[in-house]
């Protein structure tokens, strides 16, 4: 609980700027969709609104971890708790995964062996560095205090239970939406038609 180490705050100095930066982005590349459908004539508003109605979620948690997670490592923890802000860090190992997925996809192989193994890993990463985090930290947390599991939200800072209460369900959800696209049913295997051709040929 008292074990300190440099990187973890500057870390959080690393990564607020990045979530601002990250909603800029995404509202960037759907106004440009909007472009290239031929909606370029609807107005900056109402390019907002729709953006903020689409990915209402993402744009929550970001402002969350701005708002919320920004001051709650860097001033409420009062130096203490390294390890389990460590552990919150873990969340984004399964980031890379998630984004290799998307460039695929933006390449149109999502029947490459490739993005089926890499579902796979996204799968397996989200579970354990995402849903079974926030357990886990309260799990540390009995263990350290010498206390019931159940009993850890009784004692532990509000912040804490507050954090953990507005993040898993999110975690929930995304796990949910990431399984049942796993399971979609995808296109058999086939041969490009010019393949095709060449072999009846």
């Amino acid at each position: 609980m008292e074990d300190r180490h440099w990187l973890t705050e500057a870390y959080i100095l690393f990564a607020t700027p990045y979530f601002l930066y990250d909603i800029v982005a995404m509202f960037q590349v759907y106004r440009h969709r909007l472009q290239v459908k031929g909606h370029e004539e609807a107005g900056l508003g109402a390019a907002v609104w729709g953006f903020l109605r689409r990915e209402v979620l993402m744009v929550l948690h970001h402002v969350f971890m701005v708002a919320f997670c920004f001051p709650a490592s860097l001033l409420w923890r009062r130096g203490r708790g390294d390890y389990f802000q460590g552990l919150l860090f873990l969340a984004e190992l399964s980031t890379p995964s998630v984004s290799l997925g998307k460039v695929l996809i933006q390449f149109q192989k999502q029947n490459c062996v490739l993005h089926r193994l890499n579902g796979l890993i996204i799968i397996i990463l989200f579970f354990c560095c995402r849903v079974l985090l926030f357990p886990y930290l309260y799990w540390t947390y009995s263990r350290y205090a010498s206390i019931p599991v159940l009993a850890v939200p009784l004692v532990a800072p509000w912040q804490c239970n507050l954090g953990a209460a507005l993040l898993w369900p999110l975690q929930l959800y995304w796990f949910c939406l990431i399984c049942r696209a796993a399971l979609r049913p995808r296109r058999p295997w086939s041969t490009p038609p010019d393949q095709n051709r060449s072999i009846k040929e």
